[in-house]
């Protein structure tokens, strides 16, 4: 478990899915996301999948909770999806952020990331670390360039331009 200043960043629990499904349907939140809002079997299914990832990785993604409210507020951390980008992108940690609208532009976000680069880096020391954003997502290529990330570019996964990023460890 991670503690930052506002946040709890653990391993996924079972009492998580309801928020975890209803941020999956939610398609605001799934707009930028390469999908659309996810339905109850899909859902579960991508849950499913944040177990495996820290089992067969021994990393994977957070759940993000707010410490206040106690709050599923959304996924933060890196994974390996096999996307098939390529050899500058796929053997590398891909960083991964998605938060419930309760969670958003409340600098959230950026906290969860940093906190998650730096049990990476302490767990891992990756020599870079990569992530994929849809060109119209501005929220997250804002962020990405404010946690180190640099476009390096353009790629295309499931039928979608993606920018490619990279940041390169400290």
């Amino acid at each position: 478990m991670i503690e930052t200043e506002r946040l709890l960043l653990r391993p996924h629990i079972v009492d998580d899915f309801d928020a975890f499904k209803a941020m999956s349907q939610d398609a605001e939140v799934m707009r930028h996301i390469g999908r659309g809002p996810s339905t109850a079997d899909e859902a579960w299914l991508r849950f499913l999948a944040h177990f495996g990832r820290w089992q067969i990785q021994g990393y994977g993604i957070f759940a993000v909770i707010e410490k206040e409210t106690g709050q599923f507020i959304g996924d933060a951390g890196f994974s390996n999806f096999h996307r098939g980008l390529g050899a500058n992108f796929d053997p590398f940690h891909e960083a991964a952020w998605v938060l419930s609208t309760a969670g958003q532009n409340k600098g959230y976000a950026f906290e969860a990331m940093t906190a998650a680069h730096i049990w990476l880096e302490t767990q891992f020391k990756p020599k870079k670390t990569v992530c994929i954003i849809r060109p119209d997502n501005k929220p997250s290529i804002k962020l990405a360039s404010k946690l180190g990330y640099q476009e390096t570019g353009l790629g295309r996964f499931k039928d979608s331009d993606v920018l490619m990023f990279e940041r390169t460890s400290l």
